[in-house]
């Protein structure tokens, strides 16, 4: 059983945490790996016959300075906050890509007068762009994985590329996809009242707030 106070241990997972940034559970579950990984060696040294302090100390130093350790923690971190933004942003476009007609059929406004070329226009070009960001958010999935496992410049460099490139089409599908909405409440004020379009409404705005949030934690974690 462990007796001692790990003063030097606590105070070099502090420096650790007062540097890295990223998602707050993953952080969490780093820094709870590094915990245990140096009172084990604080521990082996001890039962190797050295006083508790020098045993801290020895294990604390061969564990590595903050400088040496925070790139590979922080890049765990920006693999994982990739990992969970592409995941949301392939659930919320492929759920857009699946279920933004449905909002319409049977709607008291589907058979009326044909909408402009340009609404319909827009409409197609979200649903191209929900096709991009799925193609993204599956590409995010597979270099967060092979970047946790891999540590290679190349895929963190392709990982970020990727990143940036789901964020800006998330953006855009967020831009688009108001911009649609606000067209169609302006073309048939019946929408405000359809359930379809409220439900939908409420599901996509949760699905945002995730996604902001899921963005947030990539950017910190990738800058």
């Amino acid at each position: 059983m462990r007796g001692y106070q790990d003063v030097l241990v606590e105070q070099r997972l502090g420096e650790l945490a007062g540097r890295l940034r990223g998602p707050a559970r993953l952080k969490a579950d780093l820094l709870t790996e590094a915990r245990h990984a140096l009172q084990d060696a604080v521990e082996a040294y001890r039962e190797g016959g050295l006083p508790p302090a020098e045993a801290e100390r020895r294990a604390v130093a061969e564990f590595g300075s903050p400088a040496q350790l925070v790139p590979g923690y922080q890049a765990e971190l920006a693999a994982g906050a990739l990992r969970g933004l592409a995941l949301r942003a392939l659930v919320v476009a492929v759920a857009l890509m699946a279920g933004g007609d449905l909002t319409w059929r049977g709607s008291s406004w589907s058979d009326g007068p044909r909408p402009p070329a340009g609404y319909l226009v827009l409409s197609a070009s979200l649903h191209g762009i929900w096709a991009l960001v799925a193609g993204l958010a599956l590409a995010g999935l597979l270099l967060g994985f092979l970047s946790a496992r891999y540590a290679s410049p190349r895929l963190d460099r392709w990982a970020r590329a990727v990143g940036y490139g789901l964020t800006g089409g998330l953006a855009g599908g967020a831009l688009g996809g108001a911009a649609l909405f606000g067209w169609s409440v302006g073309l048939w004020e019946a929408a405000l009242t359809w359930p379809p379009m409220i439900i939908g409404a409420v599901l996509i705005g949760a699905g945002w707030f995730a996604l902001a949030r899921a963005t947030r934690y990539w950017l910190v974690s990738a800058g």
